[in-house]
């Protein structure tokens, strides 16, 4: 892990604009999961959200953040934002969606795209967490609060532990 300056990603360059400090996190672009980020970041995987694109039949596809150590509970979600169903996008389907490769999927990349954002509720507990910065092998800290306020996201419960 390494906190050096890099080639600025739009979600960087997004925080820069509006003064919210982040620090950048660096790691092999092999690494894509949640879990596997926490475990060479030398942090819990509940500190490392990861960013999944699901869709509905009709309206906006969505980005949902949830903690590494999680999964979506998709029926919840779709309780929780008064939907009839919500699917997982397959990694083609996101990639097309986003423009970004799976693993380097994040919200802060997405701000002028038309999605709708969700965190998970346990995010609210966490003072600092670790989202994607828009590309393969890197993470950015930053406050939750500051995350949910550029992003627009909207707190539900969606988590499910997972094994």
């Amino acid at each position: 892990m390494t906190k050096t300056a890099a080639p600025k990603t739009n979600g960087m360059r997004a925080l820069d604009q509006r003064k919210i400090p982040y620090e950048a996190h660096h790691y092999d672009e092999s690494i894509k999961s949640a879990r596997d980020v926490a475990d060479t970041l030398g942090v819990p995987p509940a500190a490392v959200f990861k960013t999944l694109v699901l869709v509905r039949p009709a309206g906006r596809p969505m980005l949902v953040m949830v903690a590494g150590d999680k999964e979506v509970d998709e029926r919840a979600l779709a309780r929780e934002i008064g939907a009839k169903e919500v699917r997982m996008a397959a990694r083609a389907e996101a990639e097309q969606l986003t423009g970004l490769q799976t693993g380097g999927i994040g919200a802060l990349a997405l701000l002028h795209k038309p999605f709708d954002v969700f965190i998970d509720r346990d995010a609210l507990g966490h003072d600092y967490i670790f989202v994607n910065g828009g590309r393969r092998g890197l993470n950015l800290r930053l406050r939750t609060n500051d995350l949910i306020e550029v992003t627009g996201a909207r707190p539900v419960d969606v988590g499910d532990s997972s094994s």
